[in-house]
């Protein structure tokens, strides 16, 4: 019975010991972490020259990551960007021959379109359609609509005779200029600009 009593004390004080050893690793494995700036330590002695503050709290991981690494200068680094040599060859010509082909097609295109919204327009003063008789509000939203309508194809025609001009060459003779509101009036008695009288 009493050696019963001495196994069961052993392995009671067994059982303690490696509870209390258990409860004792984490605090030894957790070593004292400083941090120094955007760095972290565990040096104390380190810690102390830089003037380190110990980390408070819960258990702190840092990954080392590689050492950023300076670029290798080269010398063409330090000259200043040469611009890319001109293709003078034929084929850019036809190239460049297509390009203005389209843009002045397109061109053409934005015109018309052009056109028909200033017709369409009538000089802010477009006939009444359907139920635009009763309903005034009506009326003057598609006349706002009609207005912003001229006003990009009056962009788009502009675009397009920059590009063109930006190509080389001339661009087509831009059309009688006549912006949203429709031409200016003529004031009575006021005349364009004098010519010499001949002699």
């Amino acid at each position: 019975m009493l050696s019963k009593l001495n196994v069961a004390a052993r392995t009671h004080r067994v059982l303690i010991l490696s509870v209390a050893v258990a409860w004792c690793l984490p605090s030894l494995a957790q070593e004292r972490i400083y941090r120094c700036g955007n760095e972290y330590t565990n040096n104390a002695t380190v810690a102390k020259a830089q003037g380190c503050k110990l980390m408070e709290g819960g258990n702190i991981t840092v990954i080392q990551g590689p050492a950023p690494q300076a670029a290798p200068r080269s010398a063409s680094s330090s000259t200043a960007p040469r611009s890319a040599p001109r293709n003078d060859s034929a084929e850019q010509r036809a190239r460049d021959s297509d390009a203005r082909q389209i843009l002045e097609m397109e061109l053409r295109k934005a015109e018309e379109r052009l056109a028909q919204a200033q017709k369409a327009y009538a000089n802010g003063q477009p006939e009444k359609e359907g139920i635009e008789s009763r309903n005034y509000q009506r009326y003057l939203d598609r006349v706002a609509e009609l207005k912003a309508s001229v006003g990009r194809a009056e962009a788009d025609v502009s675009g397009l005779r920059r590009e063109l001009a930006r190509m080389g060459g001339a661009p087509m003779a831009p059309p009688a200029a006549s912006g949203p509101a429709g031409p200016a009036p003529a004031v009575p008695g006021a005349s364009g600009p004098s010519e010499p009288a001949a002699k």
